[in-house]
This record gives C-alpha cells, sequence and structure tokens, in this order.
C-alpha cells in the first residue's frame, strides 16, 4: 500500500508520524494532506535506511542537490563524496543524475550510504545502456524503458523524473511556436528525438498506466518532468510549456485516481515578474500537488554565479508557494559540479528557501531568526555558531578573522553593541 492509500484509508503510517515529529505538526494534518494529495512522502518500500521528509503545501520548503558522473568523469567515489557533502549541508533529497559509467552500481552504492529521499531519472541510465550497446536510443521499445524504470524502483529509487507530459501535440506546438533556446531538458530532449523518429506518441504518456502499477508496488512517488520548461528567459510561459503543464495536470489527476504519490516539476529560467504568475498556474492545473522547481533562474549572463541566480528565484517561488527547490551551483551551465560546488548550491538554495518560509508565515521561520538577532546583540558568538545555517562556514569566517575584542574584526572597538551598551 503507498503512503497515500493509507492516508486515505485513515491509516497514519510510522513515515508520516516522523514528518510530523520533523516538522512540529499534528500528525493528522500530516495524514490529510498526504490523502489530499497535496503533500507527498517519497519513501520506496526498499529504501530500508530512509529517513522520510514531507514536501508539499504547510510545510517547510525542502532542497534537493543533483549530483551524477558524467562521461569525462564517472568515478563512483567522487559521487560518494558529493553526497557525503550533500548530507553534512543538509539538503534534503538527493538526486543521482548519472551519465557515465556503470550507472547501475553507482546507484547503488549511494543508495546504500543515503539516508534521505532519494532520486533519479531512468532515462538517462537507458540512453547511457544504449550507448554502451552501440544501439541507438531511438530504437528501445517501450517494454525495455518500463524493464529500466522496474530495477531502478525495485533498487529503493524514493522518486523518479518521467517526462510523461511532454506530447506529439506539444512538441508540434514548440515547432510552431519557435523559441530561442529550444529544449534544455535532457530527458525532454531525449523523448522529442524518439517521438520524431519513430513517428509515434510518447510511451511514457501512453504507457502511463503500466508507470503508475510499478510506482504503486514499490511507493515510487513520480516526479512529472517539464521536458518544455523555459532555458532562457525569452522563452518563459510560453505555449509550449503551458501545453505541456496542461497534461501534467491530467497526469496528476490520474496518479490520485491510482493513489500515487506525485509531484510536479517546474520551471526552470524566469524573469522575476512571471515567477508567483507560474506557481498559481501549476497548483491549479496540477489538483495542489507539490510543485518541485528548478531554481528558477533570473537572468541568463551569471554564469559562474547561477547559485545566486537560482536563490533569488527560489526565494520568489517558494514565498509564493513553491514546496520543493532543486537547488543549482555555480558551476550551472559551466561543467560538472565539485564538492564545493555542491555546498554552495546547497546553502544559496537552502537560503532562499528560509526566506520563503518567512513570507509564507510558517510557524517557526521568523522565530530562528529572532533568536540570531538577539544573540548578535548580546555577542554571543558561541549561540551565534549553533543557529547559523551553516556553522561550519561560520566557523571557517570567524577563525580566520581574528579579534582581541568582543567585537567581530570589521567594528572592533566601534560596535555597535558596545557604543550603546546599556543606554537602551
Amino acid at each position: 500500500m503507498t503512503q497515500l492509500k493509507q492516508a486515505r484509508d485513515l491509516n497514519v503510517t510510522p513515515q508520516m508520524r516522523r514528518v510530523a515529529e520533523r516538522e512540529g505538526m499534528d500528525v493528522e494534518v500530516i495524514r490529510r494532506g498526504v490523502a489530499g494529495g497535496y503533500i507527498v512522502i517519497p519513501a520506496n518500500k526498499r529504501h530500508v535506511s530512509l529517513d522520510p521528509i514531507g514536501i508539499g503545501r504547510g510545510l517547510r520548503t525542502k532542497v534537493n542537490a543533483n549530483i551524477g558522473t558524467s562521461g569525462d568523469f564517472a568515478g563512483v567515489d567522487a559521487e560518494i563524496e558529493k553526497m557525503e557533502a550533500v548530507i553534512r549541508y543538509q539538503a534534503d533529497t538527493v538526486m543521482d543524475l548519472s551519465t557515465g559509467g556503470d550507472i547501475t552500481m553507482i546507484r547503488r552504492e549511494l543508495l546504500a550510504r543515503c539516508p534521505i529521499p532519494f532520486g533519479n531519472v531512468p532515462v538517462y541510465e537507458m540512453v547511457v545502456d544504449a550507448n554502451q550497446r552501440q544501439v541507438p536510443f531511438v530504437d528501445m521499445t517501450p517494454a525495455e524503458m518500463l524493464a529500466f524504470v522496474k530495477r531502478q524502483a525495485e533498487d529503493g529509487v524514493d522518486y523518479m523524473t518521467i517526462h510523461a507530459g511532454l506530447t506529439r501535440r506539444a512538441v508540434d506546438c514548440l515547432m510552431k511556436q519557435g523559441r530561442t533556446a529550444d529544449i534544455v531538458s535532457r530527458g525532454g530532449s531525449l523523448m522529442t528525438g524518439w517521438m520524431l523518429h519513430n513517428d509515434r506518441e510518447n510511451p511514457f504518456y501512453e504507457g502511463f498506466d503500466d508507470l503508475l502499477a510499478i510506482a504503486r508496488e514499490f511507493d515510487v512517488t513520480l516526479s512529472l518532468g517539464d521536458g518544455l520548461r523555459p532555458g532562457c528567459l525569452d522563452d518563459g510561459t510560453d505555449r509550449a510549456q503551458i501545453e505541456e503543464l496542461i497534461t501534467l495536470g491530467d497526469l496528476v489527476r490520474r496518479c490520485h485516481e491510482a493513489e500515487v504519490q506525485v509531484m510536479v516539476e517546474g520551471p526552470g529560467h524566469l524573469p522575476l515578474d512571471q515567477i508567483e504568475t507560474n506557481i498559481r498556474i501549476q497548483k491549479s492545473l496540477c489538483e495542489g500537488a507539490p510543485f518541485y522547481v528548478l531554481g528558477p533562474l533570473v537572468t541568463d549572463v551569471a554564469p559562474g554565479y547561477d547559485h545566486i541566480t537560482g536563490a533569488i528565484g527560489g526565494a520568489l517561488a517558494a514565498a509564493a508557494g513553491a514546496d520543493f527547490l532543486c537547488y543549482v551551483t555555480p558551476s550551472e551551465h559551466l561543467g560538472l559540479p565539485n564538492t564545493q560546488d555542491v555546498r554552495s548550491g546547497i546553502m544559496a538554495s537552502r537560503i532562499a528557501a528560509h526566506a520563503g518560509d518567512i513570507a509564507k508565515g510558517l510557524p517557526g521561520a521568523a522565530e530562528w531568526d529572532q533568536r540570531m538577532g538577539q544573540a548578535r546583540r548580546d555577542l554571543d558568538w558561541k549561540r551565534q555558531e549553533e543557529l547559523s545555517m551553516d556553522p561550519h562556514r561560520f566557523r571557517e569566517v570567524r577563525g580566520s578573522r581574528a579579534t582581541t575584542t568582543e567585537a567581530c574584526s570589521m567594528c572592533g572597538e566601534f560596535c555597535v553593541y558596545k557604543i550603546l551598551e546599556n543606554r537602551l
């Protein structure tokens, strides 16, 4: 039985209790949210080491960190190191987007060490396997694709990005309107190539009931991918993106009818003034399902600093109702991220998520900041470190800028709190 089925049967699962504990909420609120489809608990029955989390309305905005190999950097040790950083810097979930090396082995090695929800994009392994066998991906059959999905579910993957809403109608819409950046989703481009080569409908759309059967068997949460997400500001909120989103809304309904947990992925690159509109449209079309956004990035001209452009958009998206932020690292658009990039991306998105939670009035969010303000006024450095989102960074900076005064080395004897000490 899936978490959604249990919730609708009025059963409270251990996973629901753990989520309620972590969120500081009554477990009945969590159960009702899962039953209504606006909270998901990605928790594959095979992922035995999982400490579950909830994603959705009324909960703390969550952050995902992507890791994974490429053809140029295919070693598993580097990915294990990155995953350790993901856990250390407290991302809520991790996705393995590997496209190089022995992907099955890499996934299993990572899952064996992973206490947080673990996601992937099944089509990546499919295309790598086809290349290794020197067989064109476009010759792969729908049955072969489903076999990959099932094997990954058996391994314990908690949530999967499936580009099932990218239909031939949506591709026709894209081709008629034209775009500056065309298709920037790797999974979306692969599925589009398959459809055009075979002159057939998207096999994940046509075989969606078979996908639902696999997801229901293992309680995999489907993350409906946005294959036509905008890849630059100029393509934001265009007809092709909205056409796909309408289809995703229909697929959300089918997931709920099948008692399969589901969330929806969103853009991408968007101007600031379009972010709130996108969140509202998604929530309206997709039955309030949790919304998972990449950034969004609010400018296209800051390569090397896209963790910042993504955090700006992520804060606004979270404030507007997005439930889940996919981090963006400084190396976005430039190369495979290293461990330091992972850290920077996680912290930028965590800051954005927390800023959004304050704006949404999430209980406890503003109180955290209030406690920090008090500790700063008291020059209580130990307490400030404890309250810091990244205590490691706090110690790095504080320790490298030593001072003999009670204040910090920027103000020293002219510290504002020392100037007015005991006078206010």
